[in-house]
């Protein structure tokens, strides 16, 4: 999966508000058509987030664009993906998973309206949100290829809060062990690891803090439910000029070192070996493959644009 670092909610039934979203700047811009979305207009929303799709892809190449589908429970699964699963889009955000087998449930719906709907390459982000899932993270991170994302679960008032039983604070300690135990099974299994959601609309330095405070955990995106979380978000996940030079510096000076025939050195300062020599690739490597993942996304967007000027 691409690495987003933001992933904005906007309600499905709602168009105007997805192209204001995608002026947000978001990495991905997640269509709603469960929770947000009253019971009489679901049916109405499915058809109103398939334009959607359209519209944004034609307008931007670049973003990444998901639904929100209704949970497996609701058996409005099937009818959902029916609708929504045309070109355009990338991602289907799997609600209420709480085991393997769900997963593959999923699979099976998503791999008939693929090969009927002419889609390829659909991915899933599961967000943790009960205490089952929590309990089975790792099993489900391996369920199926599909699987790309998961979100360590942060909510004051969401579906977690509920199950657990937590007192939200600002600091997160009650969700620590929670969101640890999603990140761990998503390093297992080589996925993105996203934090939750900062529900806390107007107060962007609580947001800020909080999301550094999951960059520092491991974390690589979060959630957002408003554009003007977005920017923060993008900042907190973007590799600095600062870090850049740090690691590629660090590289170069171990290197040397081994050329040299010496496995430790000093560098600005710290005692460095192979251990973090393998860190530093890696980091390097994470904040290379978000910026291909974006330029490679602006060429095919001028490509399209020039396709569409020589018709």
């Amino acid at each position: 999966m691409r690495p987003y670092r933001s992933i904005l909610f906007v309600p499905g039934h709602k168009p105007a508000w997805a192209e204001k979203a995608l002026r947000s700047g978001a990495d991905a811009i997640i269509l709603d058509l469960e929770d947000s979305v009253p019971a009489g207009e679901k049916a109405a929303a499915r058809a109103a987030v398939a334009g959607s799709i359209g519209r944004l892809r034609s307008l931007d190449a670049t973003v990444g664009i998901g639904v929100r589908v209704n949970g497996l429970s609701t058996r409005l699964t099937g009818a959902d993906l029916e609708e929504v699963v045309v070109p355009g889009l990338d991602v289907v955000f799997a609600p209420k998973i709480e085991r393997a087998t769900d997963v593959l449930r999923y699979d099976t719906l998503l791999d008939h309206f693929e090969h009927r709907n002419g889609v390829t390459g659909l991915e899933y982000i599961v967000p943790v949100e009960t205490v089952k899932a929590i309990q089975n993270c790792a099993e489900i991170a391996a369920a199926s290829p599909r699987v790309g994302a998961m979100i360590g679960p942060t909510a004051e008032h969401a579906d977690i809060a509920r199950e657990v039983g937590f007192e939200w604070t600002p600091e997160g300690l009650e969700t620590l062990y929670l969101r640890s135990r999603v990140l761990l099974a998503c390093r297992g299994a080589g996925l993105h690891a996203l934090t939750g959601l900062w529900e806390r609309i107007d107060d962007l330095d609580g947001l800020e803090t909080f999301a550094r405070q999951g960059r520092r955990l491991g974390f690589r995106g979060m959630i957002a439910i408003h554009p003007s979380h977005v920017p923060v978000l993008n900042s907190v996940f973007s590799a600095s000029p600062e870090e850049i030079d740090f690691y590629q510096g660090m590289v170069s000076a171990y290197e040397r070192a081994a050329r040299e025939g010496s496995g430790a050195l000093r560098y600005r300062g710290l005692h460095i070996d192979r251990a973090h020599y393998d860190k530093a690739l890696l980091w390097l490597e994470s904040a290379r493959a978000h910026q291909e993942s974006r330029e490679e996304s602006r060429e095919e967007s001028r490509e399209e644009t020039h396709e569409e000027a020589g018709r």
